[in-house]
């Protein structure tokens, strides 16, 4: 059975920074897309970021410049480095793994809060 499992989440002050990641396993990770999506409370969930088998990035426009994606194949986890936090990127964060039209997989999720 394949598991996503997070880490990293939890309570910081706006400006401050945080570090998720993702461990994978039972997946054929180095040739899925790896993606972050985030759900505040009484909104829809969102892509945060992505990243390909190839390591091509595309980031929401809310946090470019701030938050960075990357992955280690060999290590079967992608990370997610968030500076600059603001209040509004408090949410669930979610961790995705998809390839094609008929594989994709989810964690179940970190809370990140952005409070002061």
């Amino acid at each position: 059975q394949v598991q996503l499992v997070e880490s990293g989440g939890g309570l910081v002050q706006p400006g401050g920074s945080l570090r998720l990641s993702c461990a994978a396993s039972r997946i054929a990770f180095s040739i899925y897309t790896m993606g972050w999506y985030r759900q505040a409370p009484g909104k829809q969930r969102e892509l945060v970021a992505s990243i390909t088998s190839s390591a091509g990035t595309n980031y929401v426009d809310s946090v470019k410049g701030r938050f960075t994606i990357s992955r280690v194949n060999t290590k079967n986890t992608v990370y997610l480095q968030m500076n600059s936090l603001k209040p509004e990127d408090t949410a669930v964060y979610y961790c995705n793994a998809k390839r094609g039209a008929t594989s994709e997989y989810w964690g179940q999720g970190t809370q990140v809060t952005v409070s002061s």
